[in-house]
């Protein structure tokens, strides 16, 4: 096949991270007889350096052209600290889901067993955890109404959501959940809040639709008490925008790392995959990242946007076995080598 990836390296760790991704997709391309044209193109703080604009004409239509879009990260200090830019890397991030269609995050949680006791939970509590978010991407409080008012000492943020918006979210999560375990669990605030209670009465709808699903609805902060608790409970849980950014963060860190989590923003056309960590700036030009998430995001880009199955379980078979034989960087390496960013993505190029 010809694989045409869009690749938006960003800010920070991104263009470290996204080097070590390159190079274990083009060792799963040479593997399997496969061809990848990457295109590159600016985002986030990067691009407002170079041209003033978080999220390019150029980065959108190179986007656009291509099967899929894999990503490294956004963000850095100077607009953190500055609550008065009006310019900032992360309004790139939503322009770009928002032009791209990006409406459902993928955002899966998982242990290795090589790395079960790095985690801040008891063992007990997390073996067996293998759940995947579905988070809203385009709606909610993040794309609603917003504003200062009473010579700027009152603030506002509007959380709006249609129906429509909710269904086809909805649908995704029954679809996941029936290649799953069967099982779909609804967050919201459904006791406080109309757009919760619109979420789910849609969800209820949809309920006979699939009949050999079993669902649940779970207030928003119920789950992120579970979460901690017994976090193996859940499969497949789907929300609104607001409360999957918080929940996802989470529930990342039961695998001991989110520099090992990988997601999907799954579009009607174009599917975009990136790690679910930050731009990470204090690491930034030091080799010292940990690049595997990026890794096993191209790792379901293989399978998700392509449907090569066999090409993301390699590359899933060698993170494992580098994590088992201790090719970590510094974050997981608990006292033993360290290996840089670089000398990991060329040992499991290699190794592929």
């Amino acid at each position: 096949m010809k694989l045409n990836i869009a690749l938006l390296a960003g800010d920070g760790i991104g263009p470290e991270v996204i080097d070590q991704a390159v190079k274990v997709s083009d060792a799963v391309a040479t593997k399997f007889g496969h061809e990848i044209n990457w295109t590159p193109a600016l985002t986030g703080a990067a691009a407002i350096d170079a041209i003033g604009e978080p999220y390019p004409d150029e980065t959108h239509e190179a986007c656009v052209a291509a099967d899929a879009v894999l990503f490294g990260a956004i963000g850095h200090p100077r607009f953190d600290n500055d609550p008065s830019a009006k310019v900032r890397p992360e309004q790139g991030l939503l322009k770009m889901r928002q032009k791209l269609g990006l409406f459902a995050n993928v955002r899966p949680t998982f242990t290795f067993p090589s790395l079960i006791d790095k985690s801040p939970l008891k063992k007990e509590r997390i073996e067996g955890t293998d759940l995947v978010f579905l988070r809203e991407l385009t709606g909610g409080i993040y794309f609603g109404k917003r504003g200062r008012e009473d010579n700027e000492n009152t603030a506002y943020d509007t959380c709006t959501y249609t129906r429509a918006e909710v269904e086809r979210l909805a649908k995704k999560g029954f679809e996941m959940a029936m290649q799953r375990s069967k099982k779909l669990c609804c967050v919201d605030k459904a006791n406080v809040l109309e757009t919760s209670r619109l979420w789910r009465e849609t969800v209820q709808k949809l309920e006979k639709d699939y009949p050999e699903v079993e669902v649940s609805y779970e207030f928003v902060d119920a789950v992120a008490m579970r979460l901690v608790q017994w976090p193996s409970a859940y499969d497949v849980l789907i929300t609104e925008n607001l409360f999957g950014d918080i929940l996802t963060d989470e529930a990342s860190v039961i695998s001991g790392s989110m520099g090992l989590m990988p997601s999907a923003s799954l579009g009607e056309k174009t599917s975009l995959f990136e790690p679910i960590h930050g731009s990470y700036p204090q690491a930034a030009g030091k080799d010292i990242a940990n690049p595997l998430a990026t890794v096993l995001s191209a790792a379901m880009m293989f399978e998700t946007a392509f449907g090569l199955k066999d090409e993301a379980e390699a590359i899933r078979e060698v993170v494992n076995k580098s994590l088992a034989e201790g090719v970590v960087t510094e974050d997981l390496a608990d006292g033993g080598k360290a290996y840089k960013t670089s000398e990991v993505g060329d040992w499991l190029a290699k190794n592929i």
